[in-house]
């Protein structure tokens, strides 16, 4: 009895404590739950904003596109700095942060390094300079939009509802200036910037190799600038070290574009559509919104943390860009005075450099001391390429971007332009990055511009770092603006780009020597022509193709080599002979076809450099396609033939990935498929923490087809995690501008809890676009901004 009464008493406590754990969980659950609702944003009834003059009206439409309607430009642009801010606060403070080089502030120590690195490339310092260029009209469209965050920011403080990832983190959002704005826009121009560190490589390369082995390594050699191979071999600047090459942006931030004109389409009107690719991630980088005021009715996107509409459409035109990616940051070898390593050669004498002091605030920690040099040309980056600076050389950058330019202003008129006249009279003022703008008008007219500053060289073409201690080298001014590459209405009908060469050699100025692969833009030509009767519903179908004209080019002869010197894979050659050359996600040829290609430049050259300074390499599979080519022409070149030969290339190539994708997916070729191992992730910035925050914040992974190389871009890390390609889809058809056609993955808001934050990703991956209209009966959840 005894027994039996104290197991009695054990379970009595057993589940006493077991519901006093569940009553915890749910405790728990519920206050988290509270506390998530408490920052979710208002987008229904009214609210006071007191800083309008008049009410304003925000409509979210069943896609979460916020419709913002005011009677001044004054009160557009406030609702629109509230409204960014309610949704994307954290996204907008994370941006600023990171560009002006301020995360140790808030994250600690771990990003330090970064903020080195964004306060070396001197960001923010070229946003302030750039600030007294705008003109008083956009200088006061700034402030609007700065005093419609500061009114949320006020608001969510004052009601202890801002967004859960600043509790998370332990701080609190500081006012939002204009400069923070620019800044944001001066990170873009960074992030389809230059190709800075492969100049860097070159010069590594031509210190460490025969120079017939490193002039392998360049797209372009330059035969004719002896004194810049000399000098890049006499004065050797440290590279090799432990530099971080995570931020460096990707090799081609590169996007899609077209127009049509009438002749070729269905309606008689022109087609426009765009596609940049940029980062995939949780929140999306790019904002969508509608804009009416009495004085503009205009629809796009924008980034977080800026006014206006950057790419979208308005009642009478529709326009979009890709990245030209010209040589706009140039690195000089810079010699320092023994005595004073602030002062640097040039022309005989010691010349003072600027010194810049940036503390760098550090959470928990005491603040470190950070100093940029910055010379004539530009400032010093040798001390982020490697922790202690070396006596001897040391390169400085040069860098369109950290001049005073005035993107914004082009914006802003872009939203009000009517016709390509006033439209290419407003891109005067966008000047970094360059971009190639596409355009249409209900007019009919179509027209195309290579627009931006591209510098003019004295000497060189912007493939080698050049000495900085002659005035024989340097930059002379520009491209005229008259002179950039251009066509209105041309007779094919129709204007693409996909980051491909824009000029020819009758062109007489230098660009760049580093393109991206032409597989996209053919593909998009070859649609293009094959029809004059195109819709709009062509032109989206089209930005989801997943031709792989990549393997067109390479695969047949990659398969005969390989079968001329073993019979081991005989079985995966047949799945590669019998594919359709179509990237789709339920097949396994473009699994094998993928990482064999991208495998082809790691079994080649990994192995020869620092693997910091192999990460730095940008258009590792353009150099290894031109060795192919020369191979399958019968003229193997240094790399190849001290591998040991082309097919020993291939083959050991494909023995390594073959050995992967079993491990991966198993000895059976029939269970193999590429949308097994290429999936899209969206990634939170906060899911690296963590997987806790991983689950919640992340949507779940996609199985997707495309590819880095087709239309339907859709680039992928080594672990198949789908991190780049359309960051926003767009077609317009301007045979009605009353609406347009989108997708923004993985959707608009940035908080947890909306019902916007993962609603697109779907749609991202299977080609589902929304119409947003511009009319005034658009329906959905309706918020009143009221003045007081």
């Amino acid at each position: 009895m005894r027994g039996k009464v104290k197991n009695k008493r054990w379970l009595k406590w057993l589940l006493g404590t077991l519901g006093i754990i569940v009553i915890v969980i749910v405790a728990l659950l519920i206050f988290i739950n509270v506390f998530l609702n408490k920052s979710k944003p208002l987008i229904e009834g009214e609210v006071a904003v007191e800083i309008l003059d008049k009410d304003a009206t925000v409509v979210r439409d069943d896609i979460g596109v916020p419709h913002i309607k005011a009677d001044t430009d004054a009160d557009l642009y406030r609702a629109q700095g509230y409204v960014q801010a309610q949704d994307r606060m954290f996204q907008m403070d994370l941006s600023r942060r990171q560009a002006s080089g301020q995360l140790a502030e808030v994250i600690g120590a771990d990003a330090v390094d970064t903020d080195k690195f964004f306060r070396t490339f001197s960001l923010r310092d070229a946003a302030e300079k750039s600030w007294d260029g705008y003109d008083d009209e956009a200088q006061q469209v700034l402030e609007w939009y700065a005093e419609g965050v500061n009114a949320y920011m006020e608001e969510a403080k004052a009601n202890n509802s801002l967004s859960f990832e600043f509790s998370i983190l332990g701080y609190e959002p500081t006012e939002w200036t204009p400069v923070d704005s620019l800044t944001i826009g001066k990170f873009m121009a960074y992030d389809l910037g230059g190709h800075w560190n492969t100049l860097a490589v070159r010069h590594w390369a031509l210190n460490e190799f025969p120079e017939d082995k490193a002039r392998e390594l360049f797209i372009e050699y330059p035969d004719n600038a002896p004194a810049i191979l000399a000098a890049n071999k006499q004065q050797q600047v440290q590279v090799a070290g432990e530099f971080d090459a995570s931020v460096i942006s990707p090799e081609f931030n590169g996007s899609n574009n077209w127009v049509v004109s009438g002749d070729k389409t269905a309606s008689g009107k022109p087609l426009l559509a765009d596609d940049p690719h940029l980062g995939l991630s949780t929140p999306s980088i790019w904002y969508q919104m509608h804009l009416e005021s009495p004085e503009q009715n205009v629809s796009g996107v924008i980034f977080a943390g800026i006014p206006g509409i950057i790419l979208g459409h308005n009642e009478e035109i529709a326009w979009g860009v890709t990245n030209v990616g010209p040589d706009v940051q140039d690195l000089y070898i810079e010699t320092p005075n023994p005595e004073d390593p602030t002062q640097f050669e040039y022309e005989g004498q010691w010349e003072q450099a600027e010194v810049r002091k940036e503390p760098i605030k550090i959470k928990d920690e005491e603040t470190e001391d950070f100093e940029v040099l910055v010379t004539r040309h530009g400032p010093v980056v040798s001390n982020i390429l490697y922790d202690k600076e070396q006596p001897g050389a040391v390169f400085s950058m040069q860098w369109t971007a950290l001049e005073p330019t005035l993107e914004l202003q082009a914006v802003l008129n872009f939203n009000k332009a009517s016709n390509w006249e006033e439209f290419e009279l407003a891109l005067e003022d966008f000047q970094a990055p360059a971009q190639n703008f596409v355009f249409a008008s209900t007019d009919g007219t179509i027209a195309y511009k290579a627009n931006g500053r591209i510098p003019i060289r004295k000497t060189g073409d912007g493939q080698l770092p050049v000495p900085g201690n002659s005035a024989d080298y340097g930059w002379e001014g520009y491209v005229p603006f008259d002179e950039l590459p251009r066509s209105v209405n041309p007779e094919n009908g129709f204007i693409a780009t996909a980051n491909n060469e824009v000029i020819d050699d009758s062109y007489p100025y230098h660009i760049t020597d580093f393109w991206a692969q032409p597989y996209r833009y053919e593909r998009i030509a070859e649609v293009l022509e094959a029809s004059d009767n195109l819709t709009a519903e062509d032109m989206m179908n089209l930005q989801m193709d997943q031709k792989n004209l990549y393997a067109a080019e390479f695969l047949e002869d990659m398969i005969a080599t390989v079968r001329d010197s073993t019979k081991d894979y005989d079985e995966v050659l047949s799945m590669l002979e019998d594919w359709d050359q179509v990237d789709s996600k339920d097949q396994g040829a473009p699994l094998i076809f993928h990482k064999w290609i991208k495998q082809l430049p790691e079994t080649l050259l990994a192995d020869e450099f620092p693997k910091d300074v192999y990460k730095m390499l940008d258009g590792k599979n353009h150099i290894t396609d031109e060795m192919m080519r020369d191979a399958f022409a019968g003229n193997e070149g240094v790399w190849v033939s001290e591998y040991g030969g082309a097919a020993k290339w291939l083959v050991d190539s494909l023995e390594t990935v073959v050995a992967e994708i079993e491990e991966e997916q198993g000895n059976d070729l029939a269970d193999w498929s590429w949308g097994e191992h290429h999936q899209l992730t969206f990634p939170h910035p906060l899911a690296g923490a963590s997987p806790i925050f991983a689950e919640f914040l992340n949507p779940e992974p996609v199985p997707i087809g495309g590819s880095n190389i087709t239309v339907q871009a859709a680039a992928f890390t080594p672990d198949g995690d789908v991190d780049h390609g359309a960051s926003w889809r767009f077609v317009a058809d301007l045979s009605d501008l009353s609406s347009a056609y989108h997708i923004v993955g993985p959707g608009l808001s940035g908080h947890m809890k909306s019902d916007y934050f993962h609603n697109q990703v779907d749609d991202w991956a299977q080609g589902d676009f929304h119409k947003t209209e511009i009319e005034d009966d658009v329906k959905g959840s309706t918020l009143i901004l009221n003045a007081e």
